[in-house]
């Protein structure tokens, strides 16, 4: 057990040390223009489905509630989060609506849209970027395998090389969070993680 455990975790910190290497400069890229994003008033609206769902809600309380303190909190909503809502297109129109309606009914031009799947191809996934292109917002997409759809999609795409759904998601949170920092830190916060 020791061994695969050791093993388990030595795989998990070589994709995501490879990942960074190879995308340092586009993850700057990111967190500049969402902080730009933020200071013309931008909002984030974050969406996945199963384990990406979870993960957009943890993205929205990383930006709406900073753990640091003096960090300000940016504003940021999961569209995962309403079942009601979720449910109701779901049954009236279509499940591959469920987020891109979310987006028509709230986003303004300026504002960002990330998606986050391990495959790249959710059609409701797929929808929103859509809908998103179509309203002028930055798009915003974390990948794995051959990044799926979604990495044509977005502007900025993002893609963990693996096909291991395990080390994409533990990739994707290490993202997120990298992200989340460098945003705060593009914004003139101090660097202290």
């Amino acid at each position: 057990m020791k061994d695969a455990i050791l093993r388990k975790a030595r795989e998990s910190a070589e994709v995501k040390e490879a990942f960074f290497r190879a995308e340092a400069d586009r993850i700057e890229a990111l967190a500049r223009a969402m902080a730009a994003a933020f200071e013309r008033g931008g909002r984030l609206y974050v969406m996945g489905n199963g384990g990406g769902a979870t993960d957009a809600q943890h993205v929205a309380v990383e930006f709406c509630h900073p753990i640091i303190e003096k960090r300000r909190p940016l504003p940021a909503v999961a569209l995962t989060t309403d079942n009601a809502l979720l449910t109701a297109i779901s049954n009236d129109r279509d499940f591959a609506k469920v987020f891109g309606d979310q987006l028509r009914t709230h986003a303004r031009r300026g504002d960002m849209a990330l998606v986050l799947s391990t495959s790249g191809q959710s059609p409701n996934l797929v929808h929103a970027l859509e809908v998103a292109r179509e309203l002028g917002l930055i798009t915003i997409a974390f990948t794995g395998k051959d990044g799926g759809r979604l990495a044509t999609l977005a502007e900025h795409a993002f893609v963990v090389p693996s096909f291991s759904i395990h080390r994409i998601q533990e990739t994707h949170v290490a993202l997120y969070h990298v992200v989340w920092d460098l945003v705060h830190v593009v914004l003139g916060e101090d660097d202290v993680i």
